[in-house]
């Protein structure tokens, strides 16, 4: 894992990812329960995904711009029919229309420059009825300026992208319990001792492409500082210590299922 990518591939390895971990395997186990027949995952990330997804289909294909090391397990792979495309995306080039049954993205759209391309290929490539479960972090919550991220969305503005292309939109959230919400009170307290040096607020003035580096390795010594400090707390959080309920102004994650 190159030093660019330690801020936004989580690792299923390294404790001090573990709240992040957590919250984004949630995704995963919450589309199982929804998905079967043809999948498509547009964003493989680190591939924690995989093993959880794959058995649930008839035939997986995830697609990302980076290869991980997780597709080289062999066994997996075959015996779940999985297919991985590297690929930049929008377009998803060489994929035939009404093709699956549902497309999962999660943790990618807001990565994405031109979003309205990225869904509407989405819808493209769905068969009539099929289902697009995406997720992305809920701009109401974040914490600080994330410059890896393109934009973030609020509830109403990732519904209206949605419903341009799609015909219904189920608008969901993740939610942390008390134990999350002390790991998030603790990471607001120690972001807030590396932000009071920023007395221009360049984090939201200067261009995103200068502050990706910087932000990376800030974000990286955070998490480990907040495992140092507190192991308990950060090294039991579990992916039940999250929820998928209605989507509020305080979710963690939007978490929203559009039919084609």
């Amino acid at each position: 894992m190159s030093l660019l990518q330690t801020a936004e591939r989580v690792s299923d390895t390294d404790l001090s990812d573990n709240y992040v971990f957590q919250r984004s395997i949630l995704a995963y186990d919450e589309a199982m329960k929804l998905v079967s027949g043809d999948v498509l995952e547009i964003g493989t990330g680190s591939g924690y995904g995989i093993e959880i997804i794959a058995p649930r289909c008839n035939r997986f294909v995830t697609i990302d711009k980076f290869r991980t090391s997780a597709l080289d397990n062999k066994a997996l792979m075959e015996s779940h029919a999985v297919e991985f495309i590297q690929m930049t995306i929008p377009p998803l080039k060489g994929i035939a229309d009404n093709t699956f049954d549902y497309v999962i993205t999660f943790q990618v759209i807001e990565h994405i420059q031109d979003d309205g391309a990225f869904v509407s290929e989405i819808h493209r490539v769905l068969k009539p009825g099929g289902q697009l479960i995406v997720t992305t972090p809920n701009i109401k919550t974040s914490l600080t300026r994330n410059p890896w991220h393109i934009r973030e969305y609020t509830t109403d503005q990732l519904d209206t992208l949605l419903s341009r292309s799609f015909t219904t939109v189920k608008r969901l959230g993740t939610f942390g319990n008390k134990k999350v919400n002390d790991y998030i009170e603790a990471n607001k307290a120690s972001i807030r001792k590396i932000t009071r040096f920023d007395i221009l607020n360049l984090q939201y003035r200067l261009p995103r492409q200068l502050l990706q580096i910087p932000y990376d390795i800030l974000n990286r010594m955070n998490r480990k500082k907040l495992l140092d400090n507190d192991n308990s707390l950060v090294s039991s959080i579990k992916m039940t210590d999250f929820k998928v309920a209605p989507a509020t102004e305080d979710c963690l994650d939007l978490f929203y299922i559009a039919t084609k």
